[in-house]
This record gives C-alpha cells, sequence and structure tokens, in this order.
C-alpha cells in the first residue's frame, strides 16, 4: 500500500472517530454530572417528600411515641386545640385554653340573643369581642406552642416560618432582623389604608350609579352621569383589589423571607478565595474507541 493512501485511510478514520469522539465527551459530561461524589459521604441528603400533614405523626407525638414536626403541631393543634401543651406535657394550660375558647364562645352566643330581643347595639358589641376573645386564646394557644417547640438548629426555620405566619414581623424579631419590622409593617399598613379607602369610595360611586339608574318617580338625579359614576366605580373596585393583592404579597413575602434567611444563618462565604488549575488526563474509553485526552482541571474554592 502507498504512502498516500495510508495517509487517506488515516485521515478517514480520524473524520469518522470525531463525532464518536463528541458523543462520548458529551455522555460522560452528562454521567459525571449526575453521578459526582463527594468526600464526606457519612451524611445523605434526603428529599423531604412528605404529605402537608401526617396524623401518624401527630398523635404518635401526642402519646410521645415518637417526635413530632413543628408543622404537624401547629397544623394538628390548629384542629385539635391544645395538642402542642400535650406534646410539651404542660397539662395545666389545658384548662386556661379550654376554659377561654368555651367562656368566648359562650359569651358571643349569649350577647347576640340579647341583642335579638332588645335590639341594644351594646349586646352586639359584646357578643363580637366575645368571638374575637375565644380567637385570641385560639391563636395563643399555638403561639405558645412555637415557643415551647425545641428545634435542632438556632435560628430554627420552622419557628421563624410559623411566628411569621401567626404574627407578621415576628419572625423577622426570631432571626434577629429586627429593621426589616418596620418595612413589612409599612407595607401591610400601607395596603390595608388604601383597602379601606378605596373601599369607601368604590361605595360612593356604586350608590351613585345606583341612583342615577333608578327610576323611582320623585327621586332626585345625582350631579355625575350614570356613566361617570359606573367608571369611578369601576375604577376604585379595581384600586381596592390591587390593595388587597399588595397585602397578600407583603404578607407571603414576610414569611418567605424569615424562613429563607433562618436557612440561611449558618451560611459563610470566607474572605480567602483559591483557584486551582492541575492538567488532567482523560483515560482511554475502548468501547467508544477514543483515545486518551489530556486537558485542564480548574477548581475554586470559596
Amino acid at each position: 500500500m502507498s504512502l498516500k493512501r495510508l495517509i487517506a485511510l488515516a485521515t478517514g478514520c480520524m473524520v469518522f472517530m470525531l463525532p464518536l469522539r463528541a458523543q462520548y465527551r458529551d455522555d460522560q459530561f452528562k454521567r459525571d454530572a449526575f453521578t459526582q461524589t463527594y468526600a464526606d459521604t457519612t451524611e445523605k441528603t434526603k428529599t423531604d417528600t412528605s404529605s402537608l400533614f401526617s396524623f401518624r405523626e401527630f398523635f404518635g407525638g401526642l402519646a410521645h411515641k415518637n417526635t413530632a414536626s413543628l408543622k404537624n403541631l401547629s397544623i394538628g393543634s390548629a384542629v385539635f386545640i391544645g395538642g402542642n401543651q400535650i406534646y410539651h406535657k404542660q397539662y395545666w394550660k389545658l384548662p386556661i385554653i379550654y376554659g377561654g375558647i368555651g367562656a368566648g364562645i359562650y359569651g358571643g352566643i349569649r350577647f347576640n340573643q340579647l341583642y335579638n330581643t332588645t335590639q341594644d347595639t351594646k349586646y352586639k358589641t359584646y357578643s363580637t369581642l366575645s368571638y374575637i376573645g375565644a380567637g385570641l386564646v385560639w391563636w395563643g394557644s399555638i403561639m405558645d406552642g412555637v415557643v415551647s417547640y425545641k428545634g435542632n438548629r438556632k435560628p430554627d426555620p420552622g419557628k421563624a416560618t410559623v411566628f411569621s405566619l401567626l404574627l407578621p414581623g415576628m419572625g423577622q424579631v426570631y432571626n434577629g432582623e429586627f429593621w426589616k419590622v418596620p418595612i413589612y409593617w409599612g407595607l401591610m399598613a400601607g395596603s390595608i389604608h388604601f383597602i379601606i379607602d378605596n373601599q369607601a369610595q368604590y361605595m360612593r360611586w356604586k350608590w351613585t350609579y345606583d341612583q342615577a339608574n333608578s327610576t323611582v318617580e320623585g327621586m332626585s338625579a345625582p350631579p355625575q352621569s350614570a356613566e361617570n359614576a359606573k367608571y369611578y366605580r369601576d375604577s376604585f373596585r379595581r384600586l381596592r383589589d390591587y390593595s388587597i393583592l399588595a397585602l397578600a404579597v407583603s404578607y407571603l413575602l414576610q414569611v418567605i423571607d424569615a424562613n429563607v434567611f433562618a436557612y440561611m444563618q449558618d451560611f459563610e462565604v470566607t474572605d480567602e478565595i483559591s483557584m486551582k488549575v492541575q492538567p488532567s488526563i482523560q483515560p482511554l474509553d475502548s468501547y467508544a474507541m477514543a483515545p486518551p485526552a489530556v486537558g485542564l482541571s480548574v477548581g475554586f474554592k470559596f
């Protein structure tokens, strides 16, 4: 075989091997990216695929047979009142909780009956306050359970989250980020102000629109036309809805903030940032028929 034919054959083989080599590199990258191992293999991270609430874990915790998570305790105690106190063996608190809730409900029902009988508005006010008192006792029982819960971390992300759900800004106080509280309270207070104001304007223009379209004889027409009244009515209703959305977003944002920054309390970045470059040799792969490859391996430490 002549030298020219040998060169042509070798060139053809190299051209044929290039797609296989590229495919091999791509397959190897995917395989290494999803199967890499680390030095510390003593602890394996498990994805939490548990349901939102576990009856077995909750009632097992109340029976002191297992440890219950704060999530399960808080959700379960919202329905089975006093569950937090039973889990923490604080039985002396149960009569206070049950008595407070029972007294509030009884007072609400009783004062409402007196209002229906006498039509005296003060009894209606007393009834409303009694129901509010029962709700506050229920809320306090859950908050007490969160305070008494002993977590594995300090700060505990679960505690920070539930604190923020029960009392906006409390999660930031628990994390030690007091400066965030005025920001979130300002956002929520401003949203509530605009909700009330826009609702009042909406009701005003709704009444004007209804009067403009009224066909009752002898009723004077309002100074605004029905078309203008309809425009302002719809505008203030839209602004009210936007204000409600802003309140919900502000509330959810402070819950997320408390959870995320509680997790990040242990996250540290050192001042020493280094880069390590070293030669790397990819061994021969007989399956892909790819020759050894020589390159550089770059690593960062921070």
